[in-house]
């Protein structure tokens, strides 16, 4: 094997030849004076066409090389300027970097796979780079990986949601495709305003193509749909109707304990019934010993709150029955939970009932479809790990760019190495 087929593999660079490799003794660096093979020469940098020769722009220039060792490594060449018909006066391309880079492609691949398993710092300690390089890296990325990619395109089924990313009610609207399980749009803020910009961007073509669009109860986003995807079943997640429930247990649980501490002036039962709360919010099949004993007391000490506890376990029940058995079954539970809630004399559960059933269409959609918002939330669960890695961020789009990289589309991998077979 040649020492220049060698110095192409050790440097990653393919369609070029390497002239002479040498360390500069001023700064210690590797530094590999490459050129263009023939074909790659005088190409428009943006598209990438054949371009007429201009000329020979600024000189000579450097890209940054993974290292070899502890040695940094440059990859030098000139950088002559071609005149593209489309493009006009542009650098030209070279096959071992993306247009404007100063990096190579396997430098940006590597710092582009290290962003989606640790932090930016870490990354840029690692790489000898700066944060904000990071940064650049990864919408580079993102950028030629979705080139000329319609994320929006074929959505059938759609997930809709908003993550707090930021102290002082920061948050993001995320879309995600239910097919794919990808994330397909993300923006800065919440509201109908934001929800509605993702419909700007779907047209009202694609609009017209959603079937399911699964949601938590937030009014905006029913009214956002229904104005722009009126035909779309509309789901409403499960997960936050228990959560409801579990928030209208928690309410009863405080007053339960304001009556044991002001009414009945029962310190030991009110400080008991203080300290319930996880006994009473966690499942059945979760209790701890004490917190069943627990469970157990209540149900003799405050059968009021006992009751309100059995109210929050039979609307869980509703969606177990319609995973186990049939929709049509938790439609006929869910109606006698209804019931149930209107007649418990429980102010917390009482106003708990008109609430779903105001929303009690998009709930029966999601008991007949068998449609959650679980995989937005594993999405929102996974940005959130993002944030706490990269110990916050000030903007969103930086959040917003490590999101699509890493659940947006395929993950980046190693220079040299192949995703493992599934």
């Amino acid at each position: 094997m040649s020492a220049n087929r060698i110095w192409k593999k050790l440097l990653t660079v393919e369609r070029a030849v390497v002239e002479q490799v040498e360390i500069d003794q001023d700064t210690g660096v590797l530094v590999a004076r490459v050129r263009p093979a023939m074909r790659e020469r005088g190409r428009c940098g943006v598209c990438r066409r054949p371009g007429r020769g201009y000329d020979q722009g600024r000189g000579r220039r450097r890209w940054r090389c993974l290292d070899a060792g502890t040695t940094q490594v440059f990859l030098e060449a000139d950088a002559p300027r071609v005149a593209c018909r489309e493009h006009g006066v542009v650098t030209a391309a070279v096959p071992w970097a993306r247009h404007g880079a100063g990096h190579t492609h396997a430098f940006d691949q590597q710092a582009a796979w290290m962003a989606t398993e640790c932090s930016k710092s870490a990354v840029a300690q690692l790489m000898r780079t700066s944060w904000r390089t990071v940064g650049a890296i990864v919408e580079r990325f993102v950028a030629d990986r979705d080139a000329g990619l319609d994320r929006l395109a074929g959505l059938r089924r759609i997930g809709v949601d908003e993550i707090s990313y930021r102290k002082g009610q920061r948050y993001m609207t995320v879309v995600v495709d239910h097919h794919t399980r990808r994330v397909v749009w993300m923006a800065d803020g919440h509201g109908r305003v934001v929800l509605e910009a993702f419909f700007t961007a779907l047209g009202p073509k694609r609009a017209a193509k959603l079937t399911h669009v699964s949601a938590d109860g937030a009014q905006w986003i029913a009214d956002t749909v229904a104005a722009h995807a009126p035909q779309a079943v509309r789901a409403m997640d499960p997960f936050h109707v228990v959560v409801w429930a579990a928030e209208a247990l928690d309410a009863e649980r405080r007053a339960a304990w304001n009556r044991a501490r002001r009414q009945a002036r029962d310190a030991a039962t009110a400080r008991a019934l203080k300290d319930s709360r996880f006994a009473l919010w966690k499942n059945p099949e979760d209790l701890t010993d004490r917190q069943q004993a627990k469970l157990t007391w209540i149900a003799t000490s405050d059968p009021r709150l006992h009751r309100a506890y059995l109210l929050k376990e039979g609307l869980r029940t509703v969606f177990a029955i319609a995973r186990e058995q049939d929709a049509s079954a938790a439609v006929d539970a869910l109606d006698r939970w209804l019931s149930w809630a209107q007649r418990s004399r429980i102010e917390a559960f009482v106003e708990l009932g008109r609430r779903v059933r105001r929303h009690r269409e998009a709930i029966v959609n999601a008991l007949v479809e068998r449609l959650s918002n679980g995989l937005i939330e594993s999405t929102n669960t996974k940005t959130r790990l993002i944030i706490r890695r990269g110990f916050g961020f000030r903007t969103a789009d930086a959040v917003i760019a490590l999101v699509m990289l890493t659940l947006g589309g395929e993950r980046p991998t190693l220079p040299g190495r192949q995703l493992a077979p599934a």
